[in-house]
């Protein structure tokens, strides 16, 4: 037996609970910070625009399209087609914009740990 050491006992028994406690404790002050930082991100807004502002989406942080705005200029009934690209282009753009929000929130949260991409 090494120095020290007394046959059946175990060293570190109650460190190690404190730190299990003081780890959970931490784990559950972080979820707090995260609904906190999750429920501040469903306020945000995010807009872009396509064609050169003829439309305009903007989303919000639950990722829900609050808003479309269409330039009249930009209604040609013999192409349809590009005032629905036009959509398209802005509102992935504003769903891009608002998942980077959304990332960069949660990561002052998470800070350093190395979580995958989208865990949160």
């Amino acid at each position: 037996m090494g120095r020290g050491m007394r046959a059946g006992k175990k060293s570190g028994g109650k460190a190690k609970k404190d730190n299990m406690q003081a780890q959970m404790a931490q784990l559950q002050a972080m979820q707090k910070q995260m609904e906190a930082a999750q429920a501040e991100i469903e306020e945000k807004q995010a807009e872009a625009t396509a064609g050169g502002g003829a439309v305009s989406v903007t989303v919000n942080g639950k990722h829900e399209i609050v808003n479309i705005s269409i330039r009249p200029d930009a209604c040609d009934p013999d192409d349809v087609e590009m005032l629905e690209d036009l959509i398209l282009v802005a509102a992935n753009e504003a769903f891009r914009q608002i998942e980077e929000i959304s990332q960069s929130e949660m990561s002052k949260v998470t800070g350093g740990m190395g979580l995958p991409p989208g865990m949160f």
